[in-house]
Protein backbone atom coordinates (compact mmCIF):
# COMPACT_ATOMS: atom_id res chain seq x y z
CA UNK A 1 0.00 0.00 0.00
CA UNK A 2 2.80 2.47 0.65
CA UNK A 3 4.30 1.79 -2.29
CA UNK A 4 0.99 2.95 -4.80
CA UNK A 5 0.73 5.59 -2.48
CA UNK A 6 3.96 7.15 -2.56
CA UNK A 7 4.83 6.45 -6.06
CA UNK A 8 1.19 7.55 -7.44
CA UNK A 9 1.36 10.57 -5.29
CA UNK A 10 4.97 11.58 -6.24
CA UNK A 11 4.02 11.70 -9.83
CA UNK A 12 1.05 13.71 -9.33
CA UNK A 13 2.84 15.91 -7.29
CA UNK A 14 5.33 16.57 -9.77
CA UNK A 15 4.68 14.47 -12.84
CA UNK A 16 8.60 13.98 -13.58
CA UNK A 17 10.02 10.51 -14.70
CA UNK A 18 12.99 11.25 -12.58
CA UNK A 19 11.30 12.13 -9.48
CA UNK A 20 9.79 8.42 -9.10
CA UNK A 21 13.44 6.99 -9.98
CA UNK A 22 14.71 9.36 -7.39
CA UNK A 23 12.52 7.64 -4.70
CA UNK A 24 13.84 4.14 -5.65
CA UNK A 25 17.28 5.90 -5.02
CA UNK A 26 16.23 7.11 -1.74
CA UNK A 27 15.66 3.62 -0.67
CA UNK A 28 18.81 1.88 -2.07
CA UNK A 29 21.17 4.16 -0.51
CA UNK A 30 20.67 3.82 3.21
CA UNK A 31 20.55 -0.67 2.05
CA UNK A 32 24.19 0.22 0.34
CA UNK A 33 25.78 2.27 3.04
CA UNK A 34 24.14 0.04 6.17
CA UNK A 35 25.00 -3.63 4.44
CA UNK A 36 28.25 -4.74 6.43
CA UNK A 37 26.61 -3.36 9.21
CA UNK A 38 23.46 -5.10 8.53
CA UNK A 39 24.98 -8.20 8.76
CA UNK A 40 26.96 -8.65 11.93
CA UNK A 41 24.09 -6.65 13.86
CA UNK A 42 21.97 -9.61 12.84
CA UNK A 43 24.59 -12.17 13.94
CA UNK A 44 25.02 -10.81 17.19
CA UNK A 45 21.56 -9.69 18.19
CA UNK A 46 17.78 -11.29 18.55
CA UNK A 47 16.68 -11.35 15.65
CA UNK A 48 13.30 -11.21 16.13
CA UNK A 49 13.81 -8.14 18.30
CA UNK A 50 15.59 -6.62 15.16
CA UNK A 51 12.43 -7.33 12.67
CA UNK A 52 10.34 -5.80 15.35
CA UNK A 53 12.10 -2.67 15.25
CA UNK A 54 11.98 -2.36 12.23
CA UNK A 55 8.35 -2.92 11.71
CA UNK A 56 7.93 -0.27 14.31
CA UNK A 57 9.98 2.06 12.68
CA UNK A 58 8.03 1.58 9.67
CA UNK A 59 4.82 2.38 11.16
CA UNK A 60 6.07 5.30 12.45
CA UNK A 61 7.14 6.74 8.73
CA UNK A 62 3.43 5.40 7.69
CA UNK A 63 2.06 8.16 10.31
CA UNK A 64 4.69 10.59 9.78
CA UNK A 65 3.61 10.83 5.91
CA UNK A 66 -0.40 10.72 6.61
CA UNK A 67 0.38 13.51 9.00
CA UNK A 68 1.94 15.55 6.27
CA UNK A 69 -0.70 14.72 3.73
CA UNK A 70 -3.48 15.74 6.14
CA UNK A 71 -1.89 18.90 7.46
CA UNK A 72 -0.81 20.26 3.37
CA UNK A 73 3.13 20.11 3.81
CA UNK A 74 3.87 16.48 2.15
CA UNK A 75 5.90 17.40 -0.90
CA UNK A 76 8.86 15.51 -2.90
CA UNK A 77 11.29 16.37 -0.50
CA UNK A 78 9.54 14.70 2.72
CA UNK A 79 8.24 11.94 0.71
CA UNK A 80 11.80 11.02 -0.34
CA UNK A 81 12.81 11.27 3.57
CA UNK A 82 10.10 8.44 4.15
CA UNK A 83 11.43 6.78 1.56
CA UNK A 84 15.05 6.87 2.71
CA UNK A 85 14.13 5.86 6.55
CA UNK A 86 11.96 2.83 4.83
CA UNK A 87 14.67 1.57 3.08
CA UNK A 88 16.60 1.59 6.23
CA UNK A 89 14.38 -0.41 7.68
CA UNK A 90 13.94 -2.62 5.20
CA UNK A 91 18.25 -2.76 5.14
CA UNK A 92 17.82 -4.46 8.50
CA UNK A 93 14.65 -6.36 8.64
CA UNK A 94 15.46 -8.13 5.01
CA UNK A 95 18.39 -10.49 6.36
CA UNK A 96 17.67 -10.42 9.25
CA UNK A 97 14.34 -12.12 8.49
CA UNK A 98 15.90 -14.55 5.87
CA UNK A 99 18.68 -15.63 9.04
CA UNK A 100 15.44 -15.92 10.98
CA UNK A 101 14.04 -19.00 9.16
CA UNK A 102 16.42 -21.83 9.77
CA UNK A 103 15.70 -21.17 13.13
CA UNK A 104 12.04 -22.19 12.87
CA UNK A 105 12.39 -24.75 10.34
CA UNK A 106 14.31 -28.12 10.26
CA UNK A 107 16.78 -27.92 6.85
CA UNK A 108 15.50 -30.60 5.16
CA UNK A 109 12.12 -28.52 5.02
CA UNK A 110 13.75 -25.04 3.81
CA UNK A 111 12.98 -25.56 0.27
CA UNK A 112 9.45 -25.79 1.04
CA UNK A 113 9.58 -23.26 3.38
CA UNK A 114 11.56 -20.72 0.86
CA UNK A 115 8.30 -21.40 -1.29
CA UNK A 116 5.45 -20.70 1.31
CA UNK A 117 7.60 -17.83 2.80
CA UNK A 118 7.51 -16.29 -1.13
CA UNK A 119 4.15 -17.27 -1.12
CA UNK A 120 3.15 -15.53 2.38
CA UNK A 121 5.02 -12.32 0.62
CA UNK A 122 3.35 -12.74 -2.97
CA UNK A 123 -0.30 -13.00 -0.92
CA UNK A 124 0.52 -9.65 0.36
CA UNK A 125 1.65 -7.51 -2.24
CA UNK A 126 -1.41 -8.84 -3.95
CA UNK A 127 -3.62 -7.57 -1.08
CA UNK A 128 -1.01 -4.40 -0.79
CA UNK A 129 -1.56 -2.94 -4.22
CA UNK A 130 -5.37 -3.39 -4.76
CA UNK A 131 -6.46 -2.29 -1.49
CA UNK A 132 -4.00 0.49 -1.60
CA UNK A 133 -5.54 1.92 -5.48
CA UNK A 134 -8.56 1.39 -4.04
CA UNK A 135 -7.89 3.28 -0.86
CA UNK A 136 -5.90 5.98 -2.30
CA UNK A 137 -9.27 7.13 -4.62
CA UNK A 138 -10.30 8.44 -1.00
CA UNK A 139 -7.46 9.89 -0.46
CA UNK A 140 -3.62 9.23 0.36
CA UNK A 141 -4.45 9.69 3.92
CA UNK A 142 -6.65 7.04 4.29
CA UNK A 143 -3.78 4.36 2.41
CA UNK A 144 -0.99 5.82 5.20
CA UNK A 145 -3.32 5.23 8.09
CA UNK A 146 -4.08 1.80 6.71
CA UNK A 147 -0.17 0.86 6.19
CA UNK A 148 0.44 2.51 9.85
CA UNK A 149 -2.10 -0.04 11.27
CA UNK A 150 -0.92 -2.80 9.60
CA UNK A 151 2.78 -2.11 9.86
CA UNK A 152 2.49 -1.48 13.76
CA UNK A 153 0.08 -4.86 14.17
CA UNK A 154 3.31 -6.83 11.87
CA UNK A 155 5.55 -5.66 14.42
CA UNK A 156 3.65 -6.86 17.53
CA UNK A 157 3.16 -10.45 15.87
CA UNK A 158 6.61 -10.72 15.25
CA UNK A 159 7.48 -9.80 18.61
CA UNK A 160 5.12 -12.62 19.85
CA UNK A 161 6.75 -15.53 18.02
CA UNK A 162 8.38 -18.06 20.04
CA UNK A 163 11.56 -20.28 18.89
CA UNK A 164 13.77 -22.56 20.75
CA UNK A 165 16.85 -20.65 22.16
CA UNK A 166 20.22 -21.07 20.07
CA UNK A 167 23.41 -20.25 21.26
CA UNK A 168 25.43 -18.66 18.16
CA UNK A 169 29.19 -18.17 17.95
CA UNK A 170 29.64 -14.36 18.60
CA UNK A 171 32.68 -12.20 16.78
CA UNK A 172 34.23 -9.23 18.31
CA UNK A 173 33.34 -6.25 16.46
CA UNK A 174 36.42 -5.95 13.95
CA UNK A 175 36.75 -4.32 10.00
CA UNK A 176 37.92 -8.08 9.06
CA UNK A 177 34.67 -9.60 10.30
CA UNK A 178 32.43 -7.39 8.52
CA UNK A 179 33.53 -8.29 4.79
CA UNK A 180 33.44 -12.10 5.73
CA UNK A 181 30.02 -12.17 4.10
CA UNK A 182 31.29 -10.81 1.10
CA UNK A 183 34.14 -13.70 1.29
CA UNK A 184 31.62 -16.09 1.60
CA UNK A 185 29.72 -15.20 -1.35
CA UNK A 186 32.48 -14.71 -3.72
CA UNK A 187 34.14 -17.75 -2.72
CA UNK A 188 30.96 -20.17 -3.38
CA UNK A 189 31.14 -19.32 -7.22
CA UNK A 190 27.58 -20.76 -7.64
CA UNK A 191 25.65 -18.78 -5.23
CA UNK A 192 27.83 -15.54 -6.49
CA UNK A 193 26.48 -16.18 -10.02
CA UNK A 194 23.11 -16.96 -8.79
CA UNK A 195 22.62 -13.48 -6.85
CA UNK A 196 24.61 -11.32 -9.36
CA UNK A 197 22.28 -13.06 -12.26
CA UNK A 198 19.01 -11.77 -10.53
CA UNK A 199 20.72 -8.77 -9.76
CA UNK A 200 21.70 -7.55 -13.07
CA UNK A 201 18.57 -8.89 -14.74
CA UNK A 202 16.35 -7.34 -12.87
CA UNK A 203 18.01 -4.25 -12.39
CA UNK A 204 17.38 -4.22 -16.21
CA UNK A 205 14.04 -5.57 -16.81
CA UNK A 206 12.51 -3.87 -13.19
CA UNK A 207 9.64 -1.62 -14.98
CA UNK A 208 7.10 -1.63 -11.36
CA UNK A 209 8.85 1.89 -11.28
CA UNK A 210 7.48 3.06 -14.28
CA UNK A 211 3.73 2.10 -13.62
CA UNK A 212 1.88 4.97 -12.77
CA UNK A 213 3.29 6.24 -16.24
CA UNK A 214 2.11 3.08 -17.74
CA UNK A 215 -1.24 3.48 -15.79
CA UNK A 216 -2.18 7.45 -16.47
CA UNK A 217 -0.49 7.93 -19.80
CA UNK A 218 -0.47 4.72 -21.79
CA UNK A 219 -3.36 2.38 -20.24
CA UNK A 220 -5.43 5.62 -19.22
CA UNK A 221 -6.75 4.14 -16.26
CA UNK A 222 -6.54 5.31 -12.33
CA UNK A 223 -5.61 4.47 -8.87
CA UNK A 224 -7.55 1.45 -9.11
CA UNK A 225 -5.47 0.23 -12.21
CA UNK A 226 -2.05 0.91 -10.84
CA UNK A 227 -3.02 -1.28 -8.41
CA UNK A 228 -4.60 -4.18 -10.06
CA UNK A 229 -0.77 -3.45 -12.45
CA UNK A 230 0.54 -3.64 -9.24
CA UNK A 231 -0.68 -6.72 -8.30
CA UNK A 232 -0.62 -8.82 -11.54
CA UNK A 233 3.28 -9.48 -10.63
CA UNK A 234 2.13 -10.92 -7.21
CA UNK A 235 -0.38 -12.88 -8.50
CA UNK A 236 1.83 -14.91 -11.19
CA UNK A 237 4.39 -15.21 -8.11
CA UNK A 238 2.10 -16.48 -5.57
CA UNK A 239 0.69 -19.47 -7.84
CA UNK A 240 4.17 -20.30 -9.24
CA UNK A 241 5.21 -19.92 -5.35
CA UNK A 242 2.67 -22.28 -4.34
CA UNK A 243 3.46 -25.18 -7.09
CA UNK A 244 6.95 -25.14 -5.85
CA UNK A 245 5.82 -25.34 -2.46
CA UNK A 246 4.05 -28.58 -3.06
CA UNK A 247 6.51 -29.64 -6.06
CA UNK A 248 9.95 -28.32 -5.26
CA UNK A 249 12.50 -27.99 -7.69
CA UNK A 250 14.84 -30.77 -7.43
CA UNK A 251 16.65 -31.40 -10.86
CA UNK A 252 17.95 -29.35 -14.13
CA UNK A 253 18.38 -25.82 -11.57
CA UNK A 254 20.73 -24.36 -13.82
CA UNK A 255 18.27 -24.64 -16.99
CA UNK A 256 15.20 -24.19 -15.02
CA UNK A 257 16.82 -20.65 -13.77
CA UNK A 258 18.48 -19.08 -17.22
CA UNK A 259 14.94 -20.48 -18.72
CA UNK A 260 12.98 -18.28 -16.07
CA UNK A 261 15.50 -15.34 -16.65
CA UNK A 262 14.62 -15.49 -20.51
CA UNK A 263 10.53 -15.75 -19.95
CA UNK A 264 11.21 -12.84 -17.39
CA UNK A 265 12.82 -11.02 -20.29
CA UNK A 266 9.90 -11.90 -23.26
CA UNK A 267 7.10 -10.83 -20.27
CA UNK A 268 8.86 -7.40 -19.80
CA UNK A 269 9.33 -6.56 -23.49
CA UNK A 270 5.60 -7.71 -23.92
CA UNK A 271 4.48 -5.19 -21.22
CA UNK A 272 6.36 -2.46 -22.65
CA UNK A 273 4.44 -2.98 -26.56
CA UNK A 274 1.15 -3.33 -24.95
CA UNK A 275 -1.32 -1.04 -24.79
CA UNK A 276 -4.54 -3.07 -23.46
CA UNK A 277 -4.92 -3.28 -19.87
CA UNK A 278 -5.17 -7.43 -20.14
CA UNK A 279 -2.20 -7.71 -22.14
CA UNK A 280 -0.14 -5.51 -19.78
CA UNK A 281 -1.65 -7.80 -16.64
CA UNK A 282 -0.85 -10.98 -18.49
CA UNK A 283 2.98 -10.10 -18.99
CA UNK A 284 3.08 -8.51 -15.35
CA UNK A 285 1.83 -12.06 -14.20
CA UNK A 286 4.50 -13.97 -16.59
CA UNK A 287 6.78 -11.41 -14.80
CA UNK A 288 6.21 -12.61 -11.42
CA UNK A 289 5.81 -16.15 -12.01
CA UNK A 290 9.16 -16.56 -13.40
CA UNK A 291 11.19 -13.96 -11.35
CA UNK A 292 10.06 -16.28 -8.06
CA UNK A 293 11.53 -18.69 -9.44
CA UNK A 294 15.00 -17.11 -9.09
CA UNK A 295 14.22 -16.03 -5.30
CA UNK A 296 13.42 -19.60 -4.26
CA UNK A 297 16.44 -20.94 -5.81
CA UNK A 298 18.96 -18.05 -4.19
CA UNK A 299 17.60 -18.37 -1.03
CA UNK A 300 17.77 -21.94 -0.83
CA UNK A 301 21.35 -21.89 -2.00
CA UNK A 302 21.79 -19.29 0.45
CA UNK A 303 20.18 -20.78 3.56
CA UNK A 304 21.48 -24.16 2.77
CA UNK A 305 25.07 -23.57 2.73
CA UNK A 306 25.51 -20.63 4.93
CA UNK A 307 26.56 -21.41 8.53
CA UNK A 308 24.22 -19.77 11.05
CA UNK A 309 26.72 -17.82 12.74
CA UNK A 310 27.42 -16.14 9.34
CA UNK A 311 23.74 -16.44 8.04
CA UNK A 312 23.27 -12.30 9.48
CA UNK A 313 25.90 -11.12 7.14
CA UNK A 314 25.96 -13.65 4.18
CA UNK A 315 22.42 -12.58 4.28
CA UNK A 316 22.53 -8.99 4.07
CA UNK A 317 25.14 -9.55 0.73
CA UNK A 318 22.13 -11.54 -0.18
CA UNK A 319 19.86 -8.39 0.41
CA UNK A 320 22.04 -5.49 -1.09
CA UNK A 321 22.31 -7.76 -4.40
CA UNK A 322 18.27 -8.23 -4.44
CA UNK A 323 17.99 -4.29 -3.04
CA UNK A 324 20.32 -3.26 -5.96
CA UNK A 325 18.23 -4.77 -8.59
CA UNK A 326 14.42 -3.48 -6.75
CA UNK A 327 15.55 -0.07 -5.85
CA UNK A 328 18.64 0.84 -8.41
CA UNK A 329 16.58 -0.56 -10.73
CA UNK A 330 13.37 1.54 -10.13
CA UNK A 331 16.43 4.46 -10.34
CA UNK A 332 17.73 3.24 -13.72
CA UNK A 333 14.13 2.93 -15.24
CA UNK A 334 13.09 6.32 -13.97
CA UNK A 335 16.75 7.66 -15.56
CA UNK A 336 16.04 5.60 -18.80
CA UNK A 337 11.87 6.52 -18.88
CA UNK A 338 13.11 10.82 -18.78
CA UNK A 339 15.91 10.36 -21.49
CA UNK A 340 13.74 7.78 -23.64
CA UNK A 341 10.15 7.66 -22.48
CA UNK A 342 7.96 4.90 -20.48
CA UNK A 343 7.97 2.60 -23.49
CA UNK A 344 11.43 2.36 -25.32
CA UNK A 345 13.16 2.02 -21.64
CA UNK A 346 10.95 -0.82 -20.87
CA UNK A 347 11.43 -2.71 -24.41
CA UNK A 348 15.83 -2.00 -23.96
CA UNK A 349 15.25 -3.03 -20.27
CA UNK A 350 13.73 -6.79 -21.15
CA UNK A 351 16.30 -7.24 -24.32
CA UNK A 352 18.91 -6.56 -21.26
CA UNK A 353 17.73 -9.25 -19.16
CA UNK A 354 17.90 -11.69 -21.81
CA UNK A 355 20.93 -10.84 -22.67
CA UNK A 356 22.35 -11.07 -19.38
CA UNK A 357 21.18 -14.34 -19.08
CA UNK A 358 22.80 -15.67 -22.30
CA UNK A 359 26.10 -14.08 -21.12
CA UNK A 360 25.90 -15.75 -17.81
CA UNK A 361 25.59 -19.02 -18.89
CA UNK A 362 28.76 -18.57 -20.45
CA UNK A 363 31.06 -17.01 -17.31
CA UNK A 364 29.43 -19.41 -15.05
CA UNK A 365 29.66 -22.45 -16.56
CA UNK A 366 28.64 -24.25 -12.95
CA UNK A 367 25.80 -22.44 -12.97
CA UNK A 368 24.38 -23.44 -16.05
CA UNK A 369 25.33 -26.94 -15.13
CA UNK A 370 23.48 -26.95 -11.83
CA UNK A 371 21.45 -30.09 -11.33
CA UNK A 372 20.43 -30.20 -7.37
CA UNK A 373 21.10 -27.78 -4.55
CA UNK A 374 23.47 -30.41 -3.24
CA UNK A 375 25.95 -29.73 -5.99
CA UNK A 376 27.50 -26.75 -5.30
CA UNK A 377 28.61 -28.33 -2.50
CA UNK A 378 30.22 -31.38 -4.33
CA UNK A 379 31.34 -28.94 -6.70
CA UNK A 380 33.77 -26.78 -4.65
CA UNK A 381 34.75 -27.91 -1.49
CA UNK A 382 34.13 -24.67 1.19
CA UNK A 383 37.00 -23.94 3.77
CA UNK A 384 35.75 -24.92 7.14
CA UNK A 385 33.44 -22.30 9.32
CA UNK A 386 35.92 -21.18 11.76
CA UNK A 387 38.59 -20.38 8.44
CA UNK A 388 35.49 -18.19 6.69
CA UNK A 389 35.47 -16.51 10.00
CA UNK A 390 38.92 -15.65 10.13
CA UNK A 391 39.65 -14.48 6.38
CA UNK A 392 39.72 -10.90 6.23
CA UNK A 393 38.56 -9.37 2.92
Amino acid sequence: MLSVAIGWQMYELTNDAFSLGLVGLAQFVPMMLLTLLVGHVADRFDRRKIVFLCQLFEGVVAVFLAFGNHAGWLGREQILLAAAVIGACRAFEGPTLAALVPELVPKELLPQASAWSASAGQTAQILGPSLGGLLFSAGPSLVYVTSAVALLSSAALIYWIRKKRSVRKVEPLAVRSLFTGLVFVFRHKIILGTISLDLFAVLLGGATALLPIFAQDILHTGPWGLGLLRSAPAIGALLMSLVLAHVPLKRALGPILFGALAVFGAATILFALSTSLILSLTALFLLGASDVISVVIRSTLVQLHTPDEMRGRVNAVNSLFVGTSNQLGEFESGMMAGFFGAVPATFIGGVGTIAVAALWMYLFPALRRLRTFSDEWTEEKPRTKQSDVQTGP
